[in-house]
């Protein structure tokens, strides 16, 4: 029997932790949190009365990534058709919640539990060498709980913005770096992209980009791109108090708006869709997309991220941020359902919507 794991179970659960691994071992005090807090859940496999294993899942608010933080099972009750049962539950209770990805991390040595994940349909996707007490690499494993069919998968190299406020230049590298391997990731291109592509000038904070500014930026690359704004106003004007501040602000973005139109960059006044985005991305282009990341991380910022896939239910994207409490794995293909990413591709009072598609090298 598998249930759901209570704090009275927790001298049983530590017990099974300490036969079953010789390191890395959870402790009361985490264990109990996991049994706790919101956003974590943990099963119990019971044979003859007694608890033989565990599982346990961590969710990250604001993000369809679940991960199976820990499993376990006695070594008694090893090779008796516990485990994958176990395993399936776990995976149906990240479904439940609407996730879209189970991730997990496995020992490089552990070939067993590797063969347990390949059969249940995890496929590898990453490392981190060193991991485990011992110097031991961990793999990490990946499932999709989409109920469609995997797609084609499309996984955009990642660049991991260095500073605050550069994302739009590492959204941008990203899509760049999709079509050429020759283009830069480091943090020289994204100062670079950043002073080319800010509009922001003396605010409280270190400002935004453009969607001007980076399609000027990639376009000078030599890159063919087109551009979807549903307001010809400046973005982020709001943020800025001073009348005079908000004029040099605007002053940025009509010269960013005449040079759009010297390029012959192609602007499209109005939305991208979802729909618009799946017809983009099934040509092979990458949309860079404005989000607000209220929903993902509790701040109402302006933020931008690439996008890699779309399948019936998600939208994937590569987040150049590496939230607090998540592995850097976690932002790269992140799945968004579709319903939620519309919400969140706007950002402000007057819902303010851009894109930046890059579509490959100019011929």
């Amino acid at each position: 029997m598998i249930r759901p794991a209570t704090t009275a179970d927790l001298p049983r659960l530590l017990d099974i932790e300490a036969r079953a691994f010789a390191g890395d071992r959870l402790s009361a005090r985490s264990f109990k949190h996991l049994l706790t807090k919101a956003h974590a859940y943990t099963l119990a496999a019971e044979a003859e009365g007694e608890i033989v294993g565990y599982a346990s899942l961590l969710f990250h608010e604001g993000t369809w990534i679940a991960r199976l933080y820990s499993i376990a099972l006695l070594a008694r009750a090893r090779g008796k058709g516990i485990a994958r049962p176990l395993l399936e539950a776990a995976i149906e209770a990240a479904r439940e919640r609407d996730c879209a990805t189970l991730r997990l991390e496995v020992r490089e040595d552990n070939v067993v539990a590797r063969r347990l994940y390949e059969a249940a349909g995890f496929r590898l996707f990453g490392r981190h060498d060193a991991y485990y007490e011992d110097g031991t690499t961990a793999l990490r494993y990946e499932k999709s709980l989409a109920e469609a069919a995997e797609p084609d998968a499309r996984t955009l190299p990642f660049y991991a913005q260095t500073l605050d406020f550069t994302c739009g230049p590492a959204a941008l590298m990203m899509a760049m770096r999709n079509f050429d391997v020759g283009a830069a990731l480091d943090r020289r291109e994204e100062l670079r992209l950043w002073r080319e592509a800010t509009t922001i000038f003396m605010t409280s904070g270190h400002g935004g980009c453009s969607p001007y500014g980076l399609a000027l930026a990639a376009w000078h690359r030599g890159f063919d791109v087109d551009v979807f704004v549903n307001d010809d106003g400046a973005l982020f004007v709001d943020s800025v108090r001073s009348e005079e501040k908000k004029g040099v602000v605007r002053l940025v973005h009509d010269d960013m708006a005449e040079q759009v139109i010297e390029t012959g960059i192609t602007v499209v006044r109005g939305t991208l869709g979802v729909s618009a985005l799946v017809e983009r991305v099934g040509r092979g282009e990458v949309p860079v997309v404005l989000i607000s990341v209220w929903r993902m991380a509790g701040q109402k910022q302006p933020h931008w991220i690439a996008v890699s896939d779309v399948d019936e239910h998600f939208v994937y994207v590569n987040d150049p941020t590496i939230y607090k409490d998540r592995h850097r794995d976690d932002s790269i293909r992140m799945p968004i359902a579709r319903p939620e990413f519309e919400r969140m591709a706007r950002f402000g009072r007057g819902q303010q919507k851009a894109a930046v598609i890059i579509k490959g090298r100019r011929a």
